[in-house]
């Protein structure tokens, strides 16, 4: 076996755990209008689910607004019944043309409340990280049994913790990033 077998498949999942944390920061409202808040919004369009983008066209005029310009006029009210039923909390106004999403200011404590979300959702993408790191050790040891030599083990896994250590390093960048974006007033 290959020192490489256990290295890749690990940072394999270590970076995707990262780009997972990078898409759920995303969707989090920080005060500011951004179309990714719509990513989780699904609409009900000719008996399947899809995704607000996919049935109009979305767009941030400034920071506190976002427009959604549907291309059929029979999608109006779905989308406003999607976006009601999400968890975004916000009401949308609809003036036939366009349906406008005004961002509200966040109060102190949403801003709190946003903070510890973020904060548990890069948790759970170290816990993903530290989980790769322990399965590639734990690989490397039955690789020792079956013939790998200590040293290579010991090296390779000097190198899964060096991986594991640049990962973590790089949630915890994006998670000052969302907390500095979520407590900017």
């Amino acid at each position: 076996m290959e020192v490489k077998d256990y290295l890749n498949p690990a940072e394999e999942k270590m970076d995707m755990a990262v780009m997972y944390l990078d898409e759920t920061l995303a969707r989090i409202r920080a005060g500011k209008a951004n179309p990714k808040l719509l990513d989780a919004v699904r609409v009900d369009y000719y008996g399947s689910a899809a995704p607000i983008s996919n049935v109009a066209n979305i767009s941030v005029p400034d920071a506190r607004t976002i427009t959604i310009t549907p291309w059929e006029k029979s999608m109006f009210k779905e989308i406003e019944k999607a976006i009601i039923n999400s968890e975004l909390g916000i009401t949308p106004e609809n003036n036939g043309e366009v349906i406008r999403i005004s961002i509200p200011p966040l109060t102190e404590d949403r801003r709190k409340q946003l903070v510890k979300q973020s904060k548990a959702e890069a948790e759970t993408a170290k816990v993903s990280v530290r989980n790769a790191r322990r399965d590639a050790i734990e690989g490397l040891k039955k690789a020792v049994k079956q013939g790998m030599s200590e040293d290579v083990e010991k090296d390779a896994e000097a190198q899964v913790q060096k991986l594991h250590d640049k990962y973590l390093k790089k949630i915890d960048d994006l998670f000052a990033a969302k907390e500095k974006e979520i407590l900017t007033v």
